[in-house]
């Protein structure tokens, strides 16, 4: 039995080690904007073999796993001590998702998890599912990771034991390692996901981007992206959303949106990474989207690129929930290099990579959606029309 179990012991130490010391490589030519890597930069497969098994013969003579991971996905993202950090969301076989840290030297490969899951300390009402960490260096020198807070609805029936309720949870750090709960935000909405802190101070208060919720699963009436202040960051609380990205009529947002990661800033305006939502006859599709608010107003979207900015490909398209990408987490380098962590049909997480240079010009001279088949004709057209005047590209001017 002891051989038996040293035997798998060393198999699963070696595709462990396989897997997370695999290079990770970029895919050529794409659209100019930004290149994706060839491999996820997590799975459940990277999760540690300490965190799965019982390591001890004695009480685990089979070597079975004893807490299965079935996703790591969703990751917040920040430049910590040097090394490129993903806090991801990590789900186990029971539905409950937990935050666990993971590190890179170069922020597309070899990740690793910390030893331990982040210990993210309750409010007097538990959570019973927490996910989705948007990570905000501050201003005021603290990280703060906002997440999505779910609840069962105790108003429901007891015959129905899928409605919750969801809202944005406030943790703070110095280390990623030590958190302090704050109270839940508190806005006007009955609920709340896909909530962002501003990494700056607004007036002297903090900023929130929300997405106001009518129910668990439906945006309703809530009607987009929201903007709202808050005198303080202890005891959040929202008075007035305005609502500054609306989801609309057959365009890639037109079920619902919600901000990704903190937006970034430039000498153009504010870069903000969003994602879409629409339905289709084979249910939702999620797609991630662009937009530029002004840096004097941050409520003024100044340009938005029509259509989506990345959306699933390949086996992207496949996994717990398919056809889904979704990100929360980008980092800058000193050098421009923008490294955007995305996942995939809620399974895996990605990178791609891109810079502030091309995001600028992306965002800003990408035709905005004119809402109309034949608007967008027109704007193909004009292309055309202008590349005929390059001799360059055509051998003589026409």
């Amino acid at each position: 039995m002891i051989d038996n179990f040293e035997q798998r012991f060393s198999a699963l130490q070696h595709a462990y080690q396989e897997l997370i010391n695999k290079k990770n490589r970029k895919k050529e030519l794409g659209n100019g904007i930004f290149h994706r890597y060839e491999n996820p930069v997590l799975t459940a497969a990277h999760t540690p073999l300490e965190w799965r098994y019982d390591l001890n013969p004695k009480t685990n003579p089979y070597l079975l796993e004893r807490f299965g991971i079935n996703a790591t996905f969703n990751s917040g993202a920040i430049r910590f001590n040097g090394k490129y950090i993903i806090v991801a969301r990590v789900e186990g076989l029971d539905r409950k998702s937990f935050f666990a840290v993971a590190e890179s030297a170069n922020g597309i490969d070899n990740f690793r998890f910390w030893e331990y899951p982040i210990i993210m300390p309750e409010t007097d009402i538990p959570d019973t599912n927490i996910y989705d960490m948007r990570l905000v260096q501050h201003e005021d020198g603290w990280i703060y990771g906002l997440f999505c807070t779910e609840r069962r609805d105790f108003s429901a029936t007891e015959g129905d034991q899928s409605a919750a309720v969801a809202q944005c949870g406030i943790a703070r750090t110095k280390d990623l390692v030590i958190w302090e709960r704050l109270a839940d935000l508190k806005t006007p909405s009955p609920q709340q996901r896909n909530v962002v802190l501003h990494p700056e101070y607004v007036n002297g208060k903090y900023a929130f981007y929300t997405r106001p919720q009518d129910s668990f699963i439906d945006a309703g009436k809530g009607g987009g992206i929201g903007f709202g202040i808050s005198d303080s960051i202890e005891n959040a609380i929202v008075q007035e959303e305005i609502v500054i990205d609306r989801k609309l009529y057959h365009t890639v947002y037109e079920a619902k949106n919600g901000l990704g990661p903190a937006p970034i800033k430039t000498d153009k305006g504010w870069l903000h990474l969003a994602h879409g939502v629409r339905n289709t006859a084979a249910g939702l599709r999620y797609v991630l989207y662009m937009f530029m608010t002004s840096l004097d107003d941050l409520t003024n979207v100044i340009h938005k690129p029509s259509g989506y900015f990345m959306a699933p490909e390949g086996e992207e398209r496949i996994g717990d929930v398919s056809n889904v990408l979704f990100s929360n987490g980008w980092i800058t380098d000193d050098d421009g290099a923008v490294y955007i962590y995305y996942a995939s049909s809620d399974t895996r997480q990605h990178v791609a990579v891109s810079s502030i240079e091309k995001l600028v010009d992306y965002v800003i001279n990408t035709p905005e959606d004119q809402l109309r088949s034949s608007r967008s004709v027109e704007a193909i057209c004009r292309i055309i029309d202008n590349n005929k005047k390059i001799p360059e590209v055509f051998g003589e001017e026409r």
